[in-house]
């Protein structure tokens, strides 16, 4: 399975596609001779030239992530992703995309409903390290999606967006015909008493308007859904919750520690929109 996503992946220098043999992957060879080692966590990093603008996210950003998701607080989340992606991944040889897979936590989720070949796209390496622990099975690659797509055209059925960038132009050209574009973004008021609390960044008030904007003129809305998750988090789980996401590239974790604490627990609800695009008509 490996291999098989690896042959959908271009060299980022030439454009070139990669050589597949048989056996442990252990490095990328383009038929221009463009190598790209493996690294001994499994996965590859592609990115060549001038470094990306974007923060990647620390190891111990990652860390907290993995101690959240792993408590299960967002499982219901996990699930509501998988089903919706399963329905489009029926074909033997279809192909899922995870455009900012971090530590490969949701995508895990969908190869559990269809264990299809699966490419993971992230730009922090810390992430995935135990991306690559936990789906060996995927081409994990550390790259940039504001940058050209490392993946061949028409290839893909489905890109996942989790919290991720949301790059219209690259999407609609590594989708195939009839592929879908499942994307997961807070709706406002989400997790609302933990902002109070540790002072996390707040949602844009016109967040979903900017996500129908940002795919404008490339994908068309088929389906959307509204998920309410309450939760009752102990100040450690607050403190992960809080850090492990874009507070965490500017926040003292001890401060913030120290800010989960006063108060003891904390009921909030995590609110989340899930939608599904379908390839629209391309701008001329």
């Amino acid at each position: 399975m490996l291999e098989d996503a690896i042959a959908v992946l271009r060299c980022p220098v030439c454009g070139a596609g990669f050589q597949t043999g048989v056996g442990q992957v252990r490095g990328l060879l383009c038929a221009s001779g463009h190598a790209f080692d493996a690294a001994k966590q499994g996965y590859f990093n592609l990115l060549t030239g001038k470094g990306t603008v974007f923060e990647a996210d620390t190891a111990d950003m990652v860390s907290a992530r993995q101690r959240f998701l792993d408590g299960g607080h967002y499982a219901p989340l996990s699930n509501a992703v998988a089903d919706l992606a399963a329905q489009f991944l029926d074909s033997p040889d279809a192909l899922v995309l995870d455009a900012g897979t971090g530590t490969g936590h949701y995508l895990h989720a969908v190869l559990q409903k269809r264990p299809v070949d699966a490419i993971g796209l992230d730009i922090s390496k810390f992430a995935l390290r135990r991306a690559a622990r936990v789906n060996p099975q995927v081409a994990n690659i550390v790259w940039d999606i504001w940058r050209p797509l490392p993946v061949a055209d028409g290839s893909v059925d489905v890109i996942l967006v989790v919290f991720a960038p949301r790059n219209a132009v690259e999407f609609a050209r590594v989708l195939r015909p009839g592929g879908r574009l499942v994307i997961v973004t807070p709706r406002q008021g989400h997790l609302a008493e933990a902002a109070g609390r540790t002072g996390m960044l707040s949602i844009q008030q016109d967040k979903e308007e900017r996500l129908a904007g940002s795919l404008g003129g490339h994908f068309s809305l088929e389906h959307s859904e509204e998920l309410d998750i309450p939760l009752t988090l102990d100040p450690g789980t607050l403190a992960d919750l809080a850090f492990m996401g874009p507070a965490g590239h500017h926040r003292d974790p001890v401060e913030l520690a120290e800010q989960a604490r006063a108060g003891g627990p904390v009921s909030t609800t995590a609110r989340f929109s899930i939608s599904v695009f379908t390839l629209g008509d391309m701008p001329s």
